[in-house]
């Protein structure tokens, strides 16, 4: 399972709370594209599969992933900069042995 830094779990509170959906969960998964085989997908979801993994943070935050992607997550870590030099969130993934410049895909 994906693990949030404090600053990706306050910007997540934020943007849910924004969207009007305090209640709704981040999605994030793992689907076949980008350059290098695979690329990583975030959005909120109201809905939560029976055998979706879950795991809740500070100030509410839930996230779920499915199983096929969670295989892919083990160990990850979501983080959030807000930088002059970077901005947005970003995945470290120990599970990825290539990943491609914008950062969005890995195999």
């Amino acid at each position: 399972m994906i693990t949030l830094t404090d600053s990706a779990t306050v910007k997540v509170r934020e943007l849910l709370d924004s969207e009007g959906t305090p209640d709704w969960s981040l999605r994030v998964a793992v689907k076949p594209g980008g350059c290098s085989g695979f690329q990583y997908e975030m959005y909120f979801d109201g809905d939560v599969a029976s055998d979706d993994e879950q795991a809740k943070y500070d100030n509410d935050v839930k996230v779920v992933v499915d199983p096929a992607s969670a295989q892919l997550l083990q160990g990850a870590t979501l983080d959030y900069k807000d930088g002059l030099d970077q901005s947005g969130f970003s995945i470290t993934n120990p599970n990825a042995s290539r990943t491609c410049g914008c950062g969005q895909s890995f195999s």
